[in-house]
């Protein structure tokens, strides 16, 4: 049985208690999520929640199950399975001696990112793309002296006209 990365759409009642809920239900499972974000809908009073969990399609299709005997659970819809774009946001602070500061906007231009704040001795880049991408600028800035990383998950979505 082959593992992979899956990306899961979940179409929630927007309720208290309704994220603790679904991290538990993957937890009892012993299922890891590997990023999870949150937020309204197109729809008033739902949330779409977005899931990167890893497994084999056995172990999906239990997940969707489960998820759907949840009372809250609208609709669960595997992004990972067609054609998705999936993004995610990085704010990376960095050590930035004024000397330094030219390769590192060397590797903010490569990546496409930005610089979105600059203080006395740190810059703190913003970058946004698929988790390859962010791996990829973290891994290049952490010859600096990265001080802190915040990451917002993945978001995504299925291409074209079709809706999770």
């Amino acid at each position: 049985m082959s593992t992979h990365r899956h990306t899961i759409s979940v179409l929630v009642n927007n309720q208290p208690g309704v994220l603790q809920r679904v991290a538990g239900l993957f937890g009892r499972r012993g299922f890891n999520i590997e990023s999870i974000t949150v937020g309204e809908s197109e729809e008033h009073g739902l949330s779409r929640m977005v899931i990167v969990t890893t497994g084999s399609e056995r172990t999906l299709e239990q997940i969707s199950k489960q998820l759907y005997k949840l009372i809250d659970v609208i609709k669960v819809v595997d992004l990972s399975a067609g054609p998705m774009v999936a993004r995610e946001v990085a704010l990376i602070k960095v050590n930035a001696e004024p000397a330094a500061r030219p390769e590192i906007l060397g590797v903010v231009e490569t990546f496409r990112a930005s610089v979105v704040d600059i203080g006395a001795s740190t810059m703190i880049v913003q970058a946004i793309g698929d988790t390859d991408k962010i791996d990829a600028i973290v891994e290049l800035l952490k010859p600096y002296g990265i001080r802190e990383l915040s990451r917002t998950g993945v978001t995504a979505m299925t291409r074209g006209l079709g809706r999770a």
